[in-house]
């Protein structure tokens, strides 16, 4: 099924109109094992969205006020909660 520009969401930013480039800025936890000279990861969370802002003007964009489908694929993409 093809979507047509009409019905395609987009996340714009209200200051300045950006729809193309954002930031994202995560948080990703690891638990690291050190075993004599050795450093391994034992466990690693998932990221955590901290936040999104507009990558032309740096304005802040409310993750929950993103559409929900752009919201779900950004995460999915980010593999992040």
């Amino acid at each position: 099924m093809a979507i047509n520009e009409e019905t395609r969401v987009s996340l714009t930013c209200p200051s300045c109109g950006n729809d193309q480039n954002f930031l994202v800025k995560t948080l990703q936890m690891h638990v690291v094992h050190l075993d004599d000279s050795r450093v391994e990861v034992s466990e690693e969370g998932r990221p955590n969205v901290l936040e999104v802002l507009c990558d032309e003007c740096e304005t802040a964009l409310s993750i929950d006020d993103i559409d929900e489908g752009i919201r779900k694929e950004l995460l999915l993409t980010l593999g992040a909660r």
